[in-house]
């Protein structure tokens, strides 16, 4: 059986707003996981999100909620670059901030979950979500550096 969902938390040395500012960054998306290039961002329910990934082409994500400077999540597609997300194909990926009151700082915690409905061929789901069930962890990590750096 494929987990369905990829669950981490971590707390950022940066106000709630900082880093609400920089999750919602074109330039910083475009960077944390795209070829370098501003993404494409209609900030609103429905709206497009498009991670550039220069030669692997497009990751379109639909946003779900945007709620700053709390929550925001998206849908992608974890089938064929270039590929729609839709109930069959992507994984939800969900951003909560809090004030975390020990630090002073905030506490961000991500949830990816799908992975064990997706309709993707043979055991390629179970490959998706390991993959990105390791990739996270250094992805946040990138996240809380930035968020750091560009409070001091």
């Amino acid at each position: 059986m494929i987990p369905d969902t990829i669950e981490r938390a971590i707390v950022i040395d940066a106000p709630l707003e900082r880093v609400w500012s920089i999750l919602t960054e074109p330039a910083f998306l475009g960077r944390w996981f795209g070829n370098g290039e501003p993404v494409r961002l209609d900030l609103r329910p429905g709206g497009l999100l498009l991670f550039d990934h220069g030669v692997h082409g497009a990751l379109p994500a639909r946003i779900e909620t945007v709620e700053p400077p709390r929550v925001l999540s998206w849908r992608w597609s974890q089938g064929a670059s270039g590929e729609e997300p839709d109930d069959a194909n992507a994984t939800l990926v969900e951003f909560t901030l809090a004030a975390d009151e020990p630090t002073g700082g905030t506490r961000l915690t991500l949830v990816e979950s799908g992975f064990a409905r997706l309709g993707l061929p043979g055991d390629e789901a179970a490959v998706r979500q390991r993959a990105n069930s390791q990739n996270w962890p250094g992805k946040l990590d990138q996240l809380r550096t930035h968020c750091a750096a560009a409070a001091a």
